[in-house]
């Protein structure tokens, strides 16, 4: 068996996970590092975000790239939409606390899910992709559109990094993230930077679960994957850290796609298992972290 053609198909596979386990663990890394609130929630964000795509995208007759363009914008607003209301319905009257905004989004994630099973149902639906063009590589071609995803999704994560670290927005984010009481005693609206995180950390995930749709069908019970290889990118890499987030992702969907392809699927989400485990006993603040003071 000749191993550059499998390496490079496997490597190829791993960056698109990567991609999109990149996008969806920084919106649970942000919603953390700045509101201190662990949202179990959040892969239920990314199945409503992957329905409604599959909504969007059939509402529109003519070329596949219309519905697609169409749920790329709706579905990330819709979905923070639903994100804002459920912090201020929800999270806001419990006043962030830890141990209750846990239980709290464990009941909007079957909330989510049940109103997906009622409305959508229990079917897998497929969401035809924006194009199919090959690209011709060694060895072999390779879909046009999973490069298109790997591209959008470094779009998108550079496009993070400058509000974060850029704008006016990102420091009045960063200033709540480490001192609240201080930041709202400068004037800061504490509770609508919450609000807003909440739902950019929502919007993010809708956004890979759009990117990834036409790869995978569209299930009401998409979500759980998500949010568990999240939990671990977000372990991994320090919770808040964009930094960690991004090279954890490449960590887990390189070595899941690579391992998968030249042993097993098993294998791989045995050491993604034993990495965490590792870092949570010699770095618990994951290994770009801060250390809690």
């Amino acid at each position: 068996m000749a191993f550059g053609p499998y390496f490079l198909l496997a490597s190829l596979e791993g960056l698109v996970t990567a991609a999109v386990l990149a996008l969806t663990a920084l919106g649970l890394s942000l919603v953390f590092g700045v509101m201190r609130v662990v949202n179990v929630a959040h892969g239920e964000f990314f199945m409503l975000g992957a329905v409604l795509a599959w909504a969007v995208s059939t509402a529109f007759a003519g070329h596949p790239s219309v519905g697609f363009v169409a749920a790329l914008f709706v579905a990330p607003l819709v979905v923070g939409g639903a994100a804002l209301l459920s912090e201020r319905l929800v999270l806001r009257r419990l006043g962030y606390d830890p141990e209750a905004t846990i239980v709290a989004t464990i009941g909007i994630l079957y909330i989510i899910q049940q109103l997906a099973l009622t409305f959508y149902g229990a079917d897998a639906r497929p969401v035809q992709a924006p194009f199919n063009v090959r690209i011709q590589l060694p060895w072999f071609g390779y879909s046009g559109y999973k490069l298109f995803v790997i591209v959008a999704a470094i779009v998108l994560i550079l496009a993070a990094w400058f509000v974060l670290t850029r704008t006016k927005i990102g420091l009045v984010m960063r200033a709540t993230q480490y001192d609240r009481e201080t930041a709202q005693a400068f004037g800061i609206p504490v509770d609508r930077v919450y609000a807003g995180v909440f739902a950019l950390g929502a919007m993010l995930a809708a956004v890979a679960a759009v990117l990834i749709v036409p790869i995978q069908q569209a299930h009401y019970l998409m979500g759980r994957d998500p949010l568990l290889l999240s939990f671990i990118v977000v372990i991994i890499g320090g919770l808040g850290s964009l930094r960690g987030t991004v090279i954890a992702a490449l960590l887990i969907g390189l070595s899941d796609g690579i391992i998968s392809v030249f042993f097993s699927p098993t294998l791989a989400k045995m050491l993604a298992t034993g990495l965490v485990a590792m870092v949570l006993v010699f770095r618990p603040q994951g290994l770009f972290g801060v250390p809690a003071r």
